[in-house]
């Protein structure tokens, strides 16, 4: 879920620079220091679709990342706070699955940083149950149909869409909370379909289960184009979506993540540019620190 930084206005570029700073001292503020670490921009997205439409005056302060240079952020708001209490409980469980499915040596990375974030991630589940619980159902329904060995590509997506779905809590709003709901559940889905796509060879080496290979049993690469229609056709109806509420001065940036930035991740994946690309960014992270 990465903007093009580049390609979009400058008050745009400060204005999600400004999100991801909040999101920062959220993360530190509600989970300690240690918690800051998974701040990532799918979570800026997040916390950027949940927010009002109107947009609060940005505060300014030094930080570890910037020690010397104050820098512009968005103060503490419901989105930001939401946004911090549900990215523990989905990075707590992402670690959790990735333990689960790697040998005791491999997974060890991922056990301590379960271990670590557990406190944290009860706290979270604490403050939003029905998001928690949700995500708790759908990684359970994904994992049955992974050990069924499932060869669709809809019902192994739709767990994932569900779970991102549930993120967007009711607002009072009818409108805006369906159309949220379904921006964040077609996002869900592109995100899991190319993550699998992605995931394809390692998967294969390993002897993994992934969707794309059990849908496609003999040279999954020859169906590209029907994997990316798929896609695209998932982004057309978040588009949809995204064009049926008004997000105030964020619509610049929702609409240019949809528009460029996530066909360019797409581009990249199915080109085989991707790996080099985190490969450039210290797996992304350097990237992200340097907004």
């Amino acid at each position: 879920m990465r903007p093009p930084l580049e390609l979009l206005p400058q008050e745009e570029a400060d204005r999600f620079r400004r999100a991801y700073c909040g999101l920062c001292h959220t993360l530190g503020e509600r989970y300690g220091p240690a918690a800051r670490m998974i701040l990532n921009y799918d979570f800026t997205y997040l916390a950027i679709l949940l927010s009002d439409p109107e947009e609060a005056a940005p505060c300014r302060r030094r930080c570890v990342s910037s020690p010397l240079r104050p820098r512009d952020y968005q103060p503490a708001s419901p989105a930001l706070e939401l946004a911090a209490d549900e990215s523990v409980i989905l990075v707590y469980w992402k670690l959790r699955d990735s333990a689960a499915d790697e040998s005791f040596w491999k997974s060890l990375g991922a056990r301590l940083l379960s271990l670590l974030l557990r406190r944290a991630y009860r706290k979270a589940a604490a403050r939003q149950p029905r998001f928690a619980e949700e995500t708790v159902q759908c990684l359970e329904e994904l994992r049955r149909l992974e050990e069924e060995a499932c060869p669709s590509l809809d019902r192994t997506a739709d767990t994932f869409a569900r779970m991102l779905r549930a993120a967007a809590p009711a607002t009072g709003d009818p409108g805006r909370d369906r159309s949220v709901g379904e921006l964040l559940y077609h996002v869900g889905r592109w995100v899991y379909l190319v993550d699998a796509w992605d995931d394809l060879k390692e998967d294969r080496a390993c002897g993994r289960y992934n969707p794309v290979e059990r849908r496609w049993d003999s040279e999954p690469e020859r169906h590209q184009e029907e994997m990316r229609t798929t896609l695209r056709h998932s982004l057309n109806l978040a588009v949809s979506a995204c064009n049926l509420t008004d997000f105030g001065p964020w619509n610049g940036i929702i609409l240019n993540v949809l528009y460029l930035g996530l066909p360019m991740v797409e581009e990249a994946v199915f080109t085989g540019q991707w790996e080099k690309i985190k490969k450039q960014t210290g797996r992304t992270r350097a990237y992200e620190r340097s907004v």
